[in-house]
């Protein structure tokens, strides 16, 4: 009775774990971790404000809203996540798609992040994390890349100070051009400079040499100087446009368009809104879901793949194991909860995750002190936000976004399968007029592509008196079509017939359809008097045939003594014994029965 208490119990502490994966590594904390998860913690909360802040832009919402969605996930994660390296939060791809389907609308946003944590979460539960596998990387880089040139260019009118610019990109385009002569000068220089600014940072950062203990202690603290205004770059940027739009407002005029009022204080704790009240009358669930349409499919499927594509690169890099369906758990329930404190969509972020791993965090506890400068930010610093010029976000989102898309892959695919090439392309081209339709059609292509040779495996022909056919993968229902057209076309079309072979080595699995198929191929050459023989099948396979027990089935283990049964003028049956005792009979007609 005691023995299986303590069984019981040891299950109970192994399932708890692994639910919750911060009671494996929170017992053996130390001081040496704190000391690195606080420098991460501070460094990573530096760059989630202002981008919080410029993503919020993107998603046509607020610029507290950015704030609202940032400090969530910290908190989670910290609780249920696998990576030490990954944080949560707003990213650019998720506000696209934010203001893809939540009409620019706070209410419909919030309702999306609980909708979308809800949908992860029961992935989650029912281990459905595989189906991320079959988002080809053709698919995903088309997106990403057609992501960053949507974004980058919705940014231009911030930057130019553009205003009555529509969203659709095309129409985007061909405004932006032809307003371009209302450029507001201010807005130029100002958004110019800081993008002058920020690339010259991110440039310096790369070209910092790794300091030595063995230099000197103002070559080390310079060092230090250098990397902590690179890291901070955003933050700097974003502090220092402020200040000059402030100066210009004590002095009475006002160059710049600003970001304006942003409300102070934390988010109220409450529901999401399952219905919302509008100037025509109220907005029922249904309608608001129906709103959404496609993007509570698009929306959680995407922001689980680019979280656990995060993650496991992360993993990869740094020597450790993830789980994609904690993962999912994780991004769901931070979904869910932030939701309920006004939160729209979050997922992975891939820059901040990798300054998070740059600045050496041990453990998912960065994300508290993360979390804790957003909430210190949201309580205290909303009031100067009001000072920060649109121009400085833009350049900021543009220089996020700006990595995000990958010329080289082009070339790469062009040179290693050049067929790749469609499913990147057509996700790419059609993501500029709908997002959502970019990302179907690719998928759909990549299946295509993926089926195709399914349904056309490639078939070699050998004449050896009787024809060899060598089917070079498996044999499902769409590719037995293709293979009796193959078999009738070589076989038994022509002047000459021929006895076949049929070489199932590279065969590890057959379905009925097949075995339909192959009946029919039976009946064809007893009727033409021809020998039809299977070699080198594989037991289960072989076992799928007899349980069918198919009139004329005959299998030999191998090729040559196939070839050398066809070969002789047999006077009586034949019987042919396997390694496990049992045997087909080869009759003397030379008609397999």
């Amino acid at each position: 009775m005691a023995e299986g208490s303590r069984v019981c119990w040891k299950q109970c502490c192994g399932a708890t774990k692994k639910r919750l994966p911060v009671l494996k590594w929170l017992p053996k904390y130390s001081l040496q971790w704190l000391q690195f998860d606080l420098i991460a913690g501070l460094t990573v909360g530096l760059t989630v404000v202002p981008q919080a802040l410029a993503y919020a832009v993107v998603a046509g919402l607020p610029v507290q809203y950015g704030l609202y969605s940032s400090f969530m996930g910290c908190f989670v994660y910290f609780l249920l996540g696998t990576s030490k390296d990954v944080t949560l939060g707003p990213t650019a791809i998720m506000s696209l798609l934010v203001s893809s389907y939540a009409s620019h609308d706070p209410a419909n946003a919030v309702l999306l992040a609980f909708l979308s944590g809800c949908i992860q979460l029961a992935m989650g539960l029912l281990h459905l994390g595989f189906l991320l596998d079959f988002v080809s990387y053709p698919v995903i880089k088309g997106f990403t890349s057609a992501a960053a040139v949507t974004i980058g260019f919705n940014q231009i009118k911030a930057l130019l100070g553009l205003q009555n610019i529509p969203r659709q990109f095309v129409l985007q385009v061909y405004y932006t051009f032809c307003k371009i002569g209302e450029t507001r000068a201010a807005d130029a220089i100002l958004g110019l400079f800081c993008l002058i600014f920020l690339v010259g940072l991110q440039q310096m950062k790369k070209s910092i040499p790794r300091s030595h203990r063995m230099e000197s202690f103002s070559v080390r603290i310079s060092h230090l100087i250098v990397w902590t205004a690179a890291t901070a770059r955003n933050a700097l940027v974003v502090l220092f446009a402020g200040l000059v739009a402030y100066s210009f407002q004590v002095m009475g005029s006002q160059p710049f368009t600003l970001t304006g009022a942003t409300p102070q204080g934390l988010p109220p704790f409450q529901p999401p809104p399952f219905s919302k009240v509008t100037p025509n009358g109220t907005v029922s669930f249904q309608k608001m879901v129906q709103a959404m349409g496609d993007g509570l499919v698009v929306v959680p499927l995407m922001g689980l793949l680019e979280t656990v594509a995060i993650a496991k690169a992360f993993a990869s890099q740094n020597n450790y194991q993830i789980d994609s369906n904690q993962e999912l758990l994780a991004m769901g329930f931070t979904n869910i909860l932030g939701s309920f404190v006004s939160s729209y969509p979050v997922t992975g972020s891939f820059g901040r995750t990798a300054l998070n791993a740059q600045t050496g965090v041990c453990t998912p506890a960065g994300g508290l002190i993360t979390g804790a400068v957003v909430l210190l930010s949201l309580a205290y610093l909303t009031s100067l936000f009001y000072y920060i010029p649109e121009a400085a976000l833009a350049a900021v989102i543009i220089c996020a976004v700006a990595p995000m898309f990958d010329a080289k892959i082009f070339c790469t695919l062009w040179q290693v399968k050049r067929l790749d090439l469609l499913p990147l392309s057509v996700t790419f081209l059609l993501c500029f007029w709908e997002v959502q339709y970019g990302i179907i059609a690719g998928v759909l292509v990549s299946g295509v592509l993926l089926l195709y040779p399914i349904a056309r495996p490639r078939i070699k022909v050998l004449n050896h008196g009787a024809l060899v056919i060598q089917p070079a993968s498996g044999l499902n229902f769409p590719a037995i079509e293709f293979l009796r057209e193959t078999v009738y076309k070589q076989a038994l079309s022509g002047p000459q017939l021929h006895s076949v072979i049929l070489d199932c080595t590279h065969v590890s699995d057959i379905d009925y359809t097949v075995v339909l198929g192959l009946s029919e191929l039976f009946q064809e050459f007893q009727h033409k008097r021809l020998s039809f023989i299977f070699t080198g099948l594989q037991a289960h396979v072989r076992q799928v045939l007899l349980a069918a027990n198919l009139e004329g089935f005959c299998s030999i283990p191998n090729l040559n003594d196939a070839e050398k049964i066809l070969k002789e003028e047999p006077c009586s049956p034949r019987e042919v014994f396997f390694d496990d005792g049992s045997e087909t009979i080869l009759p003397t007609s030379g008609i397999i029965q």
